[in-house]
C-alpha cells in the first residue's frame, strides 16, 4: 500500500466573493496564481466574465461586474496527527 502524497495537481486555493450573494465560491484550480490573477485583471478590466477552471475540470464562471473580491493563494498541504505544526 502506497502512502505517497499526490500534490502535483493543486497549486493554488481560490476564493470568490459574488455581490449579492451570502456565499463565497471556494475551490482549489490546478492554475498558478499567476493565471489566476491575469484571468482576474482581465475579466475587470473588459466587462467579460472570469472563467475558471477547478481540479476536477468544472468551470466556474461569473460576470466581471458581479465580483466582490478574489483571494488566491497557494494549496496548503493538510496536516494530520497531533504533532502537527
Amino acid at each position: 500500500m502506497s502512502t505517497k502524497k499526490i500534490d502535483s495537481a493543486v497549486k493554488s486555493e481560490v476564493r470568490i466573493a459574488v455581490t449579492r450573494v451570502a456565499s463565497d465560491l471556494f475551490f482549489e484550480s490546478a492554475q498558478s496564481a499567476a493565471d489566476i490573477k491575469s484571468a482576474v485583471a482581465d475579466a475587470l478590466a473588459s466587462g467579460k466574465p472570469l472563467i475558471l477552471t477547478d481540479v476536477r475540470g468544472h468551470e466556474i464562471i461569473v460576470p466581471a461586474d458581479k465580483i466582490g473580491y478574489v483571494e488566491v493563494g497557494d494549496a496548503a498541504s493538510r496536516r494530520v496527527g497531533f504533532g502537527a505544526a
